[in-house]
């Protein structure tokens, strides 16, 4: 395993009381390794399965889920929650409070809310880029656009 821990900011662009949509890169050593959109549920004051977590930095740990049955990126120290995973799902009600990552913003179930594809594909591209870590160090802020 390297020592330096990779660094990823997730830089929210959009949001509504469904969803909330940003772009999420991971850095090594300052340079970029992967990139992709992010999804997530809308603000709901933090609450557990409903809500996006707030802006912050956390620590995001490598490790076993029960509920996926395999390692998975999770959350960590995120006041009054837990299990606040990285995982694929292409709407906004796959996520209980946790992460999404995707390529690209489309309506894939025509209701007239954008969703993100090649979800499954991007969680892997994710694993790959990290393969040699088990922490990473999150910064999720807004966007000054």
């Amino acid at each position: 395993m390297n020592n330096k821990t990779p660094k990823m900011i997730i830089i929210r662009d959009w949001e509504n009381d469904k969803q909330t949509l940003g772009k999420c890169t991971v850095y090594i050593d300052g340079k970029p390794v992967f990139n992709s959109l992010s999804i997530e549920r809308g603000w709901h004051d933090n609450k557990q399965n409903v809500s996006c977590i707030p802006l912050g930095k956390y620590k995001v740990v490598f490790e076993y889920s029960e509920k996926f049955g395999m390692k998975l990126w999770e959350v960590k120290n995120v006041f009054g929650r837990s299990e606040i995973k990285f995982h694929w799902g292409n709407f906004w009600f796959n996520y209980l409070g946790c992460i999404g990552l995707g390529q690209k913003l489309k309506d894939i179930n025509k209701d007239g809310i954008q969703d993100v594809t090649s979800t499954k594909n991007t969680i892997k591209a994710f694993h790959s880029a990290l393969k040699n870590y088990t922490e990473i160090d999150l910064e999720i802020k807004e966007c000054k656009c």
